[in-house]
C-alpha cells in the first residue's frame, strides 16, 4: 500500500505492519490499536529505542569534544523518561524548582551535571540548587546576580555561574519561542556583558566558570547557532584574556525537528549542527555544554485519540476527537503542525479536507484544519505524531479535563510511565 504525503511515520519505533487486511500502526513492536484497547484514550506513548537513539546521534556527533549533553526537562519530565536518559550519560538543564526535584529523584549524581537555568529564579530555588551541588547557574540579570552571591554567602557555599548573553542573533522560529534578540526577556546584552563579568568575580561566594547562551527552539538551520557561537566565542577569549577562568561554553538547545514530513538523516543533521558549534570554539579549551530536549524526545512520542463524531457544516467537515487542546496545546497556541495518521489503514482510504477538533468550548481547540485525510469513520484510532516534546509538559485541566496516560513501549513490553488522571484528582487539593 503506497504512503501519500500525510501518512509518513517515524521509523524505527511508529511503523505501519500488515495485520489481517489492514496496515496496523505499531510503536516498536505493539500494535498501537491493542494499547489504546487496553489502557484507553487519550494516551500517550513513547518509544524507548527511539529516545536511545536520538540521544546516542547527537552525542555520538561532539564525540571529538569535551562535552555534556544536558537534557531539557521542560521539554518532557516525565521521571521514567528522565531515568532512562540519565543510565544513557545525560545532564539536564531545569528552568524551576520543580523540575531540579525531578532531577534529584532520578539519582544522586544528577545534579553535578545540571544546569539551572530561566529569568526568575527564587531565593529557595537557589538554596535548593546549592545544597543539591549543580554544575552551573545560568544568570540572566545583575539582580539574580547578587541574590545568589547572598544566599550562597548565607550557605557558606560558592555557586557556580555563567551569564546568559544575549547575543542578538536571529532565529527562523515562531516569535514565543525566539529568545536570542535584544527584545526578549532572556539573557544580558553583549554590551553588558564584561563589566557583569567583573562584577561577579570580585563576589567572594561566587565561582564563574562559563558562558551560556540560548536563541530559541524549533530553528531548522545551523547558521544561527553558528553565529551565535562565534559571538560568544569571541567574548570568551577577552575574558580569558582578562583573567577570568571561563572553564564551560552552554550552547543552549533549540535543534529543530522536521514535524511536517519526518524524514530526516539524524546523524546527518547532528553532524552539521555540531560542526557549526564547534568551528568557533577550535582554539578554546572548554567544556562544551549542549541542552536538547525537543530534537532528542519530540519524535519518540504520539497522543493517541479516538474519532467520536464525524459532522458537517456547510461544506466543511469535521472529526471530532476525544484529545483537547488541554492534552495538547501547540497547534493552538503556536498554530503549530503536527502530522495526524489513522491507526488501520484500509484500502479504500480516500482523502478529504478535515478539521480534527477536540470537545472543548473553544474555536482554537483544533489539531488541524482543512487537512487532508483519510476518510474516516466514528471510533476510528488517530496517531498525532512528534507530540513527545511539549505535548504533557504543556497539558492542563482546562474544562476539569484529567491528563491522560502516558506510556513507554520498549519492544513489546509496554510500562505506564504516568497514570491517567481521575476527576478526583484534580478535586484532591481544594478546600
Amino acid at each position: 500500500m503506497p504512503e501519500t504525503s500525510n501518512l509518513i511515520v517515524r521509523p524505527p519505533a511508529f511503523v505501519y505492519r500488515k495485520a489481517s487486511k489492514t496496515m496496523q500502526l505499531h510503536c516498536e513492536k505493539e500494535p498501537l490499536a491493542k494499547v489504546a484497547a487496553r489502557f484507553g484514550t487519550p494516551a500517550y506513548v513513547y518509544s524507548a529505542q527511539t529516545l536511545h537513539s536520538r540521544f546516542e546521534a547527537l552525542d555520538k556527533a561532539f564525540k571529538n569534544a569535551d562535552h555534556t549533553i544536558c537534557y531539557s526537562v521542560k521539554a518532557n519530565s516525565n521521571l521514567t523518561l528522565l531515568r532512562l536518559l540519565h543510565k544513557l550519560g545525560s545532564g539536564f538543564d531545569v528552568v524551576s524548582g520543580g523540575e531540579l526535584e525531578r532531577v534529584l529523584r532520578v539519582g544522586k549524581r544528577a545534579a553535578q551535571n545540571t544546569v539551572f537555568s530561566g529569568v526568575g529564579k527564587t531565593a529557595d530555588e537557589m538554596d535548593a540548587a546549592l545544597r543539591a551541588g549543580i554544575l552551573m547557574f545560568n544568570l540572566e540579570s545583575e539582580s539574580e546576580m547578587r541574590l545568589l552571591a547572598g544566599r550562597a554567602g548565607r550557605a557558606k557555599k560558592k555557586a557556580p555561574v555563567a551569564f546568559r548573553v544575549n547575543p542578538d542573533v536571529v532565529a527562523e522560529t515562531h516569535p514565543y519561542i525566539s529568545t536570542g534578540l535584544r527584545e526578549h526577556k532572556f539573557g544580558v546584552p553583549m554590551a553588558e556583558a564584561l563589566r557583569l563579568y567583573s562584577a561577579a568575580a570580585e563576589q567572594r561566594w561566587l565561582d564563574v566558570r562559563g558562558i551560556s547562551v540560548h536563541i530559541g527552539s524549533q530553528i531548522t538551520s545551523v547558521q544561527p547557532f553558528a553565529a551565535a557561537l562565534g559571538r560568544v566565542a569571541d567574548l570568551a577569549r577577552e575574558l580569558l584574556g582578562r583573567g577570568h577562568k571561563i572553564r564551560y561554553i552552554d550552547a543552549g538547545g533549540g535543534l529543530g525537528i522536521p514535524y511536517n514530513h519526518g524524514q530526516e538523516d539524524l546523524s546527518a543533521t547532528a553532524n552539521a549542527y555540531a560542526q557549526s558549534l564547534l568551528r568557533s570554539l577550535h582554539d578554546l579549551d572548554v567544556h562544551l555544554l549542549l541542552e536538547p530536549g525537543r530534537s532528542i524526545v519530540g519524535p519518540a512520542g504520539v497522543l493517541l485519540t479516538r474519532v467520536l463524531y464525524l459532522k458537517r457544516n456547510g461544506e466543511k467537515r469535521f472529526a471530532v476527537v476525544d484529545a483537547a487542546m488541554n492534552d495538547l496545546l501547540r497547534p493552538s497556541l503556536y498554530n503549530a503542525y503536527h502530522q495526524i495518521v489513522p491507526v488501520e489503514r484500509r484500502d479504500d482510504d480516500g482523502l478529504a479536507k478535515t478539521d480534527i477538533v477536540g470537545p472543548i468550548c473553544e474555536t482554537g481547540d483544533f489539531f488541524a484544519r482543512d487537512r487532508e485525510m483519510p476518510a474516516l469513520q466514528e471510533g476510528d484510532l488517530l496517531a498525532i505524531l512528534d507530540t513527545g516534546a511539549y505535548g504533557m509538559s504543556l497539558a492542563s485541566n482546562y474544562n476539569s479535563r484529567p491528563r491522560p496516560v502516558e506510556l513507554l513501549v520498549d519492544g513489546k513490553k509496554v510500562k505506564v510511565v504516568r497514570k491517567k488522571e481521575s476527576v478526583k484528582d484534580l478535586l484532591a487539593l481544594e478546600v
